[in-house]
């Protein structure tokens, strides 16, 4: 959920090595640190906000390791407020959301961001954050908005799907699947990598797509007959998609179908630096065979700038950082004006009927789930 996207750096990594003629090296992911660590930004201009003798305020932003924002979009916020923006990187959206939860009562930032709706209900149980509603609110659809006190502000979104090796499937002669039941079949034996859904993100997310789309009475019996059929499982994406994935590219691997994300086969070619013109992976899109992830923002109890908190949310909101949000992410942004990126217009995939949990449902059984999936899979 390692939470959410640290597989944008592992692309950055691979068109650097690409580049160094190495191309079938492997990235190797940064680990989250032990401690939260400032991330200094540009110092701030003085714009129309007067100045004051001790200079600009600061405003704290904590997030997982994956968050990203243009420093041009940065720098149009803190010049108008007359703000330095830092950004206390925690680790991933998990372990950021516990060291949030220890600092409740005297927080570490003014603002959260990086609670997805898998773990939207804790962080409400936990009352560690002040409704606030948003200028630009209205104009968010009511699908993304799960807080009706506007505690948690939705901000982007972003769906987790099976890629799929275009090229084996073509020289095999072998039709892709197409769902969840498809993986079963014995043509499909020994092809699947999945990540263990307690270590990784994108794993406890497909674990999720099954829960939903079998129930509680089928799931268990799903992954059963995957483990017959030869599933691989790795501790994360980074493991599953550059090792053991052969549709990556510059990886070694052998297994033409893997859990990632429906943006996957876009971020191929926009960082292939012009070589492809097409994606050489395609998505799995049938219905709940792709599991929705909202990420919400909101400002935490006892900020020391609940006023420029409040700017920043209805900044994250706004057009202007809502068109920055594909290209620093890779996801979508959930304002419906928000123009996309041409290459993300033609290649990003939206899946008609991602699979959906109530956030109170998952909250209540994660642990029981991933622990049955845990005695099932590993033991």
């Amino acid at each position: 959920m390692g939470y959410r996207h640290r597989w944008l750096w592992g692309w950055v990594l691979a068109a650097l090595m690409a580049a160094c003629t190495t191309p079938t090296a492997t990235p190797t992911p940064t680990p989250a640190p032990a401690m939260a660590t400032l991330a200094p930004t540009a110092s701030p201009v003085p714009a129309t906000p007067p100045s004051t003798l001790s200079g600009p305020r600061e405003l704290v932003l904590m997030t997982h390791d994956s968050f990203s924002v243009s420093e041009e979009v940065l720098r149009e916020f803190e010049q108008r407020y007359n703000v330095r923006v830092q950004i206390l990187k925690a680790g991933d959206a998990g372990a950021a959301l516990n060291k949030a939860i220890l600092a409740k009562g005297a927080p570490l930032a003014d603002v959260f961001f990086g609670v997805d709706n898998t773990f939207f209900s804790r962080a409400i149980r936990e009352d560690l954050f002040e409704p606030y509603r948003p200028q630009g609110i209205e104009e968010i659809p009511r699908e993304f908005i799960l807080d009706p006190e506007y505690r948690l502000i939705p901000i982007d979104y972003g769906d987790v799907c099976l890629n799929y090796d275009k090229k084996y499937f073509r020289e095999k002669g072998l039709k892709p699947p197409e769902t969840l039941e498809d993986l079963i079949r014995p043509e499909y034996k020994g092809l699947l990598v999945v990540e263990n859904p307690a270590t990784s993100s994108p794993g406890l997310a497909f674990m999720l797509a099954t829960i939903a789309h079998f129930g509680e009475e089928r799931w268990l019996d799903f992954w059963r007959a995957l483990k017959e059929n030869d599933v691989k499982i790795t501790e994360g994406w980074e493991d599953a998609y550059y090792k053991e994935f052969s549709g990556a590219t510059g990886s070694p691997g052998t297994r033409p179908i893997v859990v990632s994300y429906a943006t996957s086969p876009a971020a191929e070619v926009y960082f292939s630096g012009g070589k492809l013109t097409e994606p050489p992976t395609g998505n799995v899109l049938g219905k709940d065979a792709c599991f929705r992830q909202i990420e919400f923002a909101g400002i935490l109890k006892g900020a020391k700038n609940r006023d420029l908190a409040e700017r920043w949310i209805d900044y994250m909101i706004s057009l202007r950082f809502q068109e920055d949000v594909p290209l620093q992410m890779f996801v979508f942004p959930v304002h419906p004006k928000a123009r996309l990126p041409e290459f993300f217009q033609k290649f990003a995939e939206v899946p008609p009927e991602p699979a959906r949990l109530d956030p109170a449902r998952i909250d209540a059984n994660r642990e029981r789930w991933i622990q049955e999936w845990t005695d099932l899979m590993l033991r």
